[in-house]
């Protein structure tokens, strides 16, 4: 069982990651921070539509303050979505901003609605943590999901990833309710391999979507991560296999049911070419980002040194024992994917 023992400390972004941001289009001037928006006058207990708390407050900001503090949101917005093209934001208003009470970050999420059609979107606001936005541009760069956010001194913009929660996907039973379920088997396999070959930890049920998408003879389905807090920072393998979470067991068990150790080592390779195939195409962006990653401290010495060895003994290859740091043993992970 994958366990994460103590809270993750918080990484700032260092000059040299700062260009990389520049350079790639993830740097916008803001003027609100994480910071500002803590200046709330109160809020209040936030529950879902069944009435159950949702460990979320709705924060409010006082008169003279809130027309200045949503002019701003809006801003953020226009820059994540739209490259910072003002014009698009002119129907939009804020309907609510909401504080996270719990977990690392403690993030407002802030909901946006167009006043034409009431169609909302939602979209986060957090403390700007090096190994989170790490695993954002792993996650953009290598897997089949794109990613949008962007950043400013303290403060990082993410865009909401839309999906089934997947403690609430799993809630229902997977062999009988799913219409296809060998193909979300296939799909938790993959999303397991993506994991250890980004070193992306504590993928259980809370911190990932499922998305259903229908085709003309199937359901396919897709598993994205929405929390990119444990990139790299713990020393245990296991921690990076979402296998080992017990929230995943229904799946972990649907695929020992409809699987051979053939087939789940065909999908094992059939990811790890596809990343291949995506480090190929991205190679010099790859190599802005691992410089950057590899020269950088983003967890403490003790979880490097027993991740490099644990995985030697995984891959049983000696180069990661010579890495130095987390960003190191990343590089390691994906030139053993160009090599096989």
């Amino acid at each position: 069982m994958a366990l994460i023992s103590r809270k993750k400390n918080l990484y700032r972004i260092n000059n040299q990651l700062r260009r990389y941001l520049h350079k790639y289009g993830r740097e916008h001037a803001m003027n609100i921070s994480y910071q500002d928006l803590l200046r709330y006058d109160n809020a209040i207990t936030l529950y879902d539509k069944n009435g159950h708390d949702t460990l979320w407050e709705t924060v409010f900001y006082s008169p003279a303050d809130q027309e200045e503090v949503h002019e701003s949101l809006k801003n953020i917005y226009a820059d994540l979505k739209t490259d910072g093209n003002e014009g698009v934001i002119k129907h939009l208003v804020i309907d609510r901003v909401d504080y996270c009470t719990y977990g690392n970050t403690h993030p407002f999420r802030i909901r946006i609605v167009n006043k034409v059609n009431d169609i909302f979107d939602y979209f986060y606001i957090k403390v700007a943590d090096a190994s989170r936005v790490y695993g954002l541009e792993l996650e953009h760069i290598l897997s089949p999901n794109r990613i949008n956010y962007v950043t400013y001194d303290n403060t990082l913009v993410e865009e909401h990833i839309a999906g089934v929660p997947g403690d609430v996907f799993l809630k229902q039973d997977l062999e009988n309710d799913l219409e296809s379920p060998i193909r979300l088997a296939k799909e938790f396999v993959k999303f397991n391999e993506r994991c250890l070959v980004q070193l992306l930890g504590d993928m259980h049920s809370t911190n990932y979507v499922v998305i259903t998408t229908p085709d003309f003879d199937d359901i396919y389905y897709r598993i994205r991560p929405i929390d990119f807090d444990q990139q790299c920072y713990e020393g245990k393998r296991s921690v990076y296999l979402p296998q080992y979470f017990k929230q995943n067991n229904p799946l972990v068990e649907l695929g020992m049911k409809f699987m051979t150790p053939e087939s789940v080592w065909q999908y094992q390779i059939e990811e790890r070419s596809m990343i291949a195939s995506r480090l190929k195409s991205e190679s010099q962006r790859v190599y802005d980002l691992m410089t950057v990653m590899a020269k950088d401290d983003i967890a403490p010495v003790e979880n490097m040194e027993q991740l490099r060895l644990e995985l030697a003994r995984h891959y049983n290859d000696d180069r990661f024992l010579n890495c130095k740091t987390m960003g190191e043993i990343v590089w390691s992970s994906l030139e053993l994917v160009m090599r096989h």
